[in-house]
């Protein structure tokens, strides 16, 4: 994918709420190590995607630096206050419209980030040459096989046997182990998911296509730096904000559906794993703050 530009940046602004977000359900293992790794973990990750040259690195890493510590200042205490309210809303049933809320908010969240990743993503998608559109052609390739491969090789019953999995070590991550009933609950939701692999493949790939149709048109005409950015802030916003039809359609389906499978799981744990579960909050909440801190 393309650096700082087009679905990176906003694939740049999933990482960093992933890291912290992650308190939602407990998939990380340690926050602040994760955070103050990101700038070099990017590095390597956009690397692999554009080959990036002795010119570029440089200022990629600086650009990185800037990102995580305009972060740190201005994001880091809003997840404070999104950790709080998780912690306040912990011991009592959850109804789907509240979750939706607070997914709401982490999506500002990550919107706030891809929007100030714009101005070096400019930067970057204009000094990209050839050779690296061509590689990051190949690696749109290379990424597509892997989802062949772990999707849409498996037949239905693998996929839902993964998704199930997957979901299940999230959740004991968060609450601790789910007993019988509880991964029932948990299989039938999977079960009853819109989740289509086809579909998420098909996105994917027309969003590739856009992004290297977008990026081989600023190589033939270079616009300027300004222009460039808007380009940049229309495609993450068609990416947060799809337009009318079945993608959106379904994105909202997907959304819905995430709602009311949270607050159902959420809603048939014990009291001691919703403890559980605000002390985990509770935690995370104190490594964001050593982190805004330092």
């Amino acid at each position: 994918m393309p650096a700082y530009s087009l679905d990176q940046c906003w694939k740049l602004a999933r990482i960093i709420v992933a890291v912290l977000g992650c308190a939602l359900l407990g998939a990380c293992s340690s926050v602040r190590l994760a955070y103050n790794n990101l700038p070099t973990v990017t590095w390597w990750w956009l690397d692999g995607y554009v080959d990036l040259d002795a010119t570029q690195s440089p200022r990629v890493r600086e650009a990185l630096a800037q990102l995580l510590e305009w972060h740190r200042r201005n994001e880091l205490p809003k997840f404070v206050a999104l950790l709080q309210k998780a912690q306040a809303l912990a011991p009592d049933t959850l109804t789907p419209e509240q979750v939706c809320a607070f997914s709401d908010e982490i999506r500002d969240r990550l919107l706030a980030f891809a929007v100030r990743a714009e101005a070096p993503g400019a930067t970057l998608a204009l000094s990209l040459g050839d050779a690296q559109l061509q590689h990051l052609q190949r690696k749109y390739a290379k990424v597509n096989e892997s989802w062949r491969k772990d999707w849409l090789a498996l037949d239905p019953e693998q996929r839902q046997d993964k998704r199930f999995d997957q979901m299940l070590d999230r959740y004991e991550d968060f609450y601790g182990p789910l007993d019988a009933s509880q991964r029932e609950l948990l299989r039938r939701l999977v079960a009853a998911s819109a989740f289509s692999a086809e579909r998420m493949d098909a996105q994917r790939r027309l969003r590739q296509q856009e992004a290297l149709a977008l990026l081989r048109g600023l190589r033939a005409d270079p616009p300027s730096s300004a222009d460039t950015q808007a380009a940049l802030n229309a495609y993450v916003q068609r990416i947060a904000y799809p337009p009318p039809g079945p993608w959106r359609d379904y994105q909202q389906a997907l959304s819905v559906e995430g709602c009311r499978n949270l607050a159902a799981l959420h809603n048939a744990t014990t009291a001691s794993q919703r403890e559980r579960a605000a002390r985990r909050l509770r935690d995370y909440e104190n490594d964001v703050r050593q982190l805004a801190a330092s």
